[in-house]
């Protein structure tokens, strides 16, 4: 029950975006707005999550992990309350939605990020690996599931989605309240000079391979987000296909996701070099994936093509959560998975407005700007993230912990 509590806490997280990409088209209809005011409903998001969850961490790391996340989940539920409210209820609408949506972000910047670094207090060893493909699983799940539940909502009101958002908190809420048990021994906080220069040490020693994984991360967000975001357009504009059948066709892509990131948790272990080496395969499974998609525009064949990238990031995402959080001290995990998950969320706030402008610009263009960008990323983990443990011989059974302060 504790880890179907943790595996609760980024499920609620990505409800926020994937629910809604769905109703995106009627949102632009019913309220006559433009394609880029559409793509801020999904951005202003993201944003907000990106500012708060670095402070949000910083605090789980002095308090608590669950003091942290339910507030954050209250929020996130009135965050849904406020703009569906304001779209069912007031003429023009628009800024409230805008402001429930900044109002979700906050709150998703206590669920998700805090549930990585609580994983790592609360699980060891192969077991924290598991758990932690659980999490990514549990991630693609809301992915799969949201696009389904967005149309079916959408099916009574285009904005009813944001009334679901409360009932969804609740249930997470609860789980967490009761299931979740911390370590009531915990050690007192260091002071807060001995925490930042606890944090900058941790930086200086390894912000060399902490930076492929944070720009792996936002990478694989971006282009995922940036996809589903120019799928759900094609369907409806090309294909007329919309509510319940282009969820379920948003979901496909989606469920390959999931699948692959809960295999691949519970098989890496602690292998560093395994992680490695299926990061860069994941990499190149998504550069292969776009550089084909630019010869396929009949929709069979390209799912067919998009579901390698989904496999490459379903490979990608677990290694990355485990090298992250299974490298850092108790003391710091909270900040330093908190980082990480915010460049995941510039990732995705950045991708809608992004691929707004290259659908404008060429299909083509599209496609090989994202093959380029994927395997430069891979590059990068393959030259940066280096897997030795503090003696410097290779380390691949066993967990990379240095104690900083």
């Amino acid at each position: 029950m504790a880890i179907a509590a943790i595996g609760s806490i980024p499920l609620i997280m990505t409800l926020g975006n994937s629910m809604l990409i769905p109703i995106l088209p009627a949102m632009k209809s019913e309220l006559k707005l433009s394609a880029m005011q559409v793509s801020l409903t999904i951005t202003v998001f993201s944003i907000a999550a990106a500012i708060f969850i670095p402070i949000l961490g910083y605090l789980s790391d002095r308090l608590s992990r669950k003091v942290i996340i339910i507030p954050a989940l209250i929020i996130y539920g009135i965050g849904g309350i406020l703009a569906g409210f304001a779209a069912s209820s007031i003429p023009n609408p628009y800024v409230w939605i805008l402001t429930g949506r900044i109002l979700q972000g906050i709150g998703a910047a206590g669920t998700a990020p805090i549930a990585m670094a609580l994983t790592g207090d609360l699980f060891k060893g192969g077991e924290q690996s598991r758990v932690l493909g659980v999490v990514e699983a549990s991630n693609g799940f809301g992915k799969v599931l949201s696009p389904i539940l967005g149309s079916l909502f959408g099916l009574v009101v285009w904005y009813a989605p944001f009334y679901a958002f409360p009932a969804f908190c609740i249930l997470s809420i609860l789980l967490t309240w009761f299931f979740i048990k911390e370590n009531q021994n915990k050690k007192a906080a260091p002071p807060f000079d001995k925490y930042v220069l606890g944090i900058k040490n941790v930086y200086k020693k390894d912000g060399r391979w902490l930076l492929a994984t944070y720009l792996a991360g936002a990478t694989c967000l971006f282009t995922l987000f940036g996809i589903l975001f120019y799928l759900s357009d094609v369907l409806e504009k090309t294909y007329k296909i919309d509510g319940v059948m282009k969820g379920l066709i948003l979901a496909i892509p989606l469920l390959v996701l999931c699948a692959t990131s809960y295999i691949t948790g519970s098989k890496i272990g602690k292998n560093l070099e395994l992680m490695k080496k299926l990061i860069v395969i994941g990499f190149l499974s998504m550069t292969l994936s776009y550089s084909l998609l630019v010869f396929f525009e009949k929709l069979v064949p390209f799912l067919f093509v998009l579901v390698i990238s989904s496999f490459g990031t379903g490979l990608v995402l677990p290694c990355v959560n485990t090298l992250i959080t299974g490298s850092v001290g108790k003391e710091y995990r909270g900040f330093v998975t908190s980082v990480y998950s915010s460049v995941r969320f510039l990732g995705v706030a950045i991708g809608p407005p992004i691929f707004t402008r290259l659908i404008e610009w060429s299909r083509t263009g599209m496609f090989i700007s994202l093959a380029a960008l994927t395997l430069i990323i891979g590059m990068a983990a393959l030259f940066m993230i280096h897997v030795k443990g503090k003696d410097g011989t290779p380390n691949t059974q066993t967990k990379v912990r240095y104690d900083y302060v």
